[in-house]
């Protein structure tokens, strides 16, 4: 008898033990959480490490939590497909430059943020959306909605909605399409260059 309670204790204790490994082993949300808390751990070194510190910090983590060929791509439509491999080229580059120093600019302290993961569902098109807020101490969280998607056995954000409706990506769209249809893909270039210098130089 006490070998068999000894048995079953056992394995309550693996079951328990295991139950939250397997939750957090989930990967859209796995994404989520490694992104919020590297940008976390820059919050609180923002002042130290300057906007230029935060920009060289966030780079990889930004690069590795998002699909950002992807979301060019989509911000700029049929243009896209018109423009050549070399203007595709700068065009990544100069929106890679754009959201990294964004972020570099925007998330420039700390004041005992905490970044909530609140709920997560199915989204359209396979991809997860994986709901979140921003609790801010003295005022009213911000809601973040993460579109994520898989993409050869990785997961990437490939939208954000804000107060979880306002696409991110639709509004870029929207901005883009205007300058691209009166002045080209190369002068969409030369404006997400130009805002990226006015972040960072901020």
């Amino acid at each position: 008898m006490r070998s068999f309670t000894l048995k079953v204790l056992l394995l309550l204790a693996g079951v328990l033990t295991a139950l939250p490994a397997a939750a957090q082993e989930d990967p859209a949300r796995t994404v989520i959480q490694r992104f919020q808390q590297d940008l976390l751990a820059v919050m609180k070194e923002a002042k130290i490490l300057g906007v230029t510190g935060r920009y060289q910090r966030l780079q990889p983590k930004i690069e590795e939590a998002f699909h950002l060929p992807l979301m060019i791509r989509v911000a700029t439509g049929s243009f896209w497909r018109k423009a050549d491999k070399e203007q595709q080229s700068r065009l990544v580059a100069a929106f890679k430059r754009l959201s990294i120093s964004t972020y570099a600019n925007r998330f420039d302290g700390y004041s005992g943020q905490v970044f909530e993961i609140v709920d997560q569902r199915p989204g359209p098109q396979k991809t997860v959306l994986v709901k979140t807020r921003i609790v801010r101490p003295g005022d009213s969280p911000a809601r973040l909605t993460y579109v994520v998607k898989e993409f050869k056995g990785q997961w990437r954000i490939v939208d954000i909605l804000l107060d979880d409706d306002i696409s991110e990506l639709a509004v870029r769209r929207s901005e883009y399409s205007r300058l691209l249809k009166k002045n080209g893909v190369d002068a969409l270039i030369a404006t997400l260059n130009d805002k990226a210098d006015g972040l960072v130089a901020q």
